[in-house]
């Protein structure tokens, strides 16, 4: 029997609000753990945590990190990233000199924007964003969120984009329709998987908090749940979609996130420029430790 330093703490997590929660366990090296073993500890921790992220210090200030499911591998995880990357900074306060850390990621190797001591948060570089074309019929995306089509707000395009995660991007017209959705587990996977997409995501410019720049709502089933009630990756991929389209106001965008009428998640996306020129989107906050302990992998 093996043992492994193990966390349980929520993403996004606000007065009101519980977060998202994420596990994660500190490895000396990813050689600690197969992949099957990370499979199965997730499988294990299904309903308690949404994601598990496996960390590995490689340096000073880089790390490796892989994230799973209960139902697979998953590319590159927000909110898991942000709540690992806030209790490692948290945590360490030498490492809390460094303005920025860096993580490897099968997304490719993205910086950590240190703003602990500043606003008690950690902000993330997203992954290089890319767009499919292919697009599901409405009326069957409608019938899928088990919402009717005139919910859907046509004045702006429903899009398809990845930025860690494949994200289906839909337009709702009021925060009254979007808080009715309520779709169903199996019947929404089937269809994300027909239309090859990760998650969805639904958003409307109607707020609860008018300080809030959105509300958005994300359903995760290929990953096992219906909801993911705070998320990095897909609202990275909302960000992209609001620069396409112009609708992006400002330096930062102030995001509701979850089902509920006001006790919501809040998530922060900021806009930057990478080194070759390119505008890309930065996504944070803060987050809580709620469990801290030891993990034994038999």
């Amino acid at each position: 029997m093996r043992q492994f330093k193990f966390k349980k703490i929520d993403a996004f997590a606000t007065a009101k609000s519980n977060g998202n929660p994420a596990g994660y366990i500190i490895l000396n090296s990813m050689k600690d753990v197969t992949p099957e073993q990370m499979l199965q500890i997730a499988k294990e921790l299904k309903g308690f945590v949404n994601e598990v992220g496996y960390l590995c210090k490689t340096s000073d200030h880089q790390f490796d990190l892989k994230y799973y499911s209960a139902e697979r591998e998953v590319d590159f995880c927000g909110h898991a990233t942000v709540a690992i990357m806030y209790d490692v900074l948290k945590s360490d306060e030498d490492l809390q000199r460094f303005n920025s850390l860096q993580i490897k990621t099968n997304r490719g190797i993205l910086n950590v924007e240190n703003r602990i001591r500043k606003e008690d948060a950690v902000f993330i570089l997203s992954p290089e964003p890319f767009e499919k074309t292919k697009l599901p019929d409405i009326n069957e995306l409608a019938a899928n969120l088990k919402t009717h089509v005139d919910s859907i707000n046509t004045n702006f395009p429903i899009s398809i984009i990845n930025a860690g995660l494949s994200t289906l991007i839909v337009p709702i017209k009021s925060l009254e329709s979007i808080l009715a959705l309520s779709p169903e587990l199996e019947m929404l996977k089937e269809f994300c998987l027909k239309s090859e997409v990760d998650i969805i995501e639904v958003f409307t410019s109607d707020v609860a908090d008018k300080s809030n720049n959105y509300r958005t709502r994300v359903f995760a089933p290929t990953f096992g749940y219906i909801e993911d009630p705070a998320t990095g990756s897909g609202n990275s991929a909302f960000g992209y979609y609001l620069i396409k389209n112009k609708l992006w106001n400002g330096d930062t965008i102030s995001i509701e996130q979850n089902g509920h009428a006001d006790c919501f998640n809040n998530v922060k996306l900021r806009r930057q420029t990478d080194d070759r020129g390119n505008e890309r989107v930065v996504f944070g906050g803060g987050a809580r430790i709620r469990i801290e302990g030891t993990y034994f992998l038999q």
